[in-house]
């Protein structure tokens, strides 16, 4: 029995070091807490290490008492069971030790909880929308918005059959197609929600993450102080495409950042332009493909086929192929009771009429009507 108890022992100890050594030898797949590269993230990953050398002190120092207990007490050795019933000694060490250890471990992660809650005097605040499935951010302090989906070459190698290798890609689901970007030593604040099921922003290099739920506003903080890009996911299952709505922000410096912002307000200036102008059916087809494959493939497929029983297809169907109208209405309102969603407030007026020609005038479609920016603004 004691051979047997302590093969077990010394097997336990032998696959975890296995795994440490395999940890260590692959980057990709780490056994430890990210240290991240924030000050908050810090002081977290410092707290995990106090509290995790804690706990390994408390195991050697259990199972060094477990091991000699078993060599030193067995019948072979003639050990005769103690007839004592309790030791008050013993019941007052055994609670205090633990009860010190305990308030020692609580007063470093009140102190480190204080301040990832502590949101206060912010230099600028971002809102975070988290839709099935991609992300929406606002500027609040700066007026820009704009939605955040999985990157183009992702969503195409993620298809059924597509045949691609997901190796080729080195950010595969991990890329997207409009990053967040923040300037760096500034205190920034993230308003975070969602507008149809819960999602969770999450984040491993600012050593934070929060949920994002329909009808209410959690926040979280963070400051970086170098430039640099960091990758992270909505941790929550949220449905059938979880694992497709990547999180990138990039940190720059004031300088570069407030160039991005001019950027970003000029490519609004001239997409609300366009929106006025009359455009050709080749055109409203070549734009069209690109915000279909971003917004609607996931579903309905790249070849518009669909998912028999499940997402019905774009070729040949009666809505894409009848009148218009109801097509129109389908796209900007969604289907209630459906997976289809409402994209009046997600696509500007150009990206709702090019993807709607798109689909009338291409996935094996070909009814030759088109329909204009003015015309969805109009109907707005």
């Amino acid at each position: 029995m004691f051979a047997k108890s302590l093969r077990r022992v010394l097997c336990s100890i032998w696959g975890a070091a296995i795994l440490l050594m395999a940890g260590n030898s692959r980057a990709e797949y780490p056994l430890n807490l990210t240290e991240g590269v924030t000050t908050t993230s810090k002081t977290v990953y410092d707290l995990h290490m106090l509290i995790f050398w804690i706990c390994v002190v408390a195991c050697v120092a259990t199972f060094a008492v477990l091991i000699y207990s078993i060599i030193t007490h067995r019948k072979s050795k003639g050990a005769v069971p103690a007839t004592f019933h309790e030791s008050t000694t013993v019941e007052i060490i055994w609670t205090t030790v633990p009860f010190l250890v305990l308030v020692g471990m609580a007063v470093p992660a009140t102190k480190a909880l204080l301040a990832l809650e502590d949101t206060r005097d912010a230099d600028m605040s971002i809102k975070v929308t988290g839709y099935q499935w991609k992300w929406h951010y606002d500027y609040l302090d700066e007026g820009i918005s704009f939605f955040s989906n999985l990157d183009a070459k992702s969503n195409e190698i993620r298809q059924l059959g597509s045949g691609l290798d997901p190796a080729d890609h080195e950010h595969y689901l991990l890329d997207v197609d409009n990053r967040v970007v923040v300037p760096i030593n500034k205190k920034i604040r993230f308003l975070i929600t969602a507008n149809d099921v819960i999602h969770s922003w999450w984040l491993p290099d600012l050593g934070w993450k929060q949920d994002a739920v329909p009808g209410f506003v959690n926040d979280g903080w963070t400051e970086l102080t170098e430039p640099g890009v960091y990758r992270g996911k909505c941790a929550e299952l949220c449905g059938k495409d979880h694992g497709f709505m990547p999180i990138v922000l990039e940190a720059k410096t004031e300088e570069d950042y407030q160039q991005w912002v001019a950027d970003q307000k000029a490519g609004a200036a001239a997409a609300a332009a366009a929106a006025t102008q009359t455009w050709t059916l080749d055109d409203l087809v070549a734009k069209g493909e690109s915000v279909y494959n971003t917004n609607c493939a996931a579903c309905h497929q790249a070849n518009g086929q669909g998912i028999p029983g499940v997402f019905p297809a774009i070729t040949g169907s009666a809505i894409a192929t009848g009148e218009i109208g109801p097509h129109i209405d389908i796209g900007m309102n969604g289907v209630a009771g459906t997976a289809m969603q409402a994209f009046a407030g997600q696509l500007d007026d150009v990206d709702m009429a090019a993807v709607i020609t798109y689909q009338r005038n291409a996935l094996g479609n070909n009814v030759g009507d088109m329909v204009q920016p003015s015309e969805i603004a109009a109907i707005r």
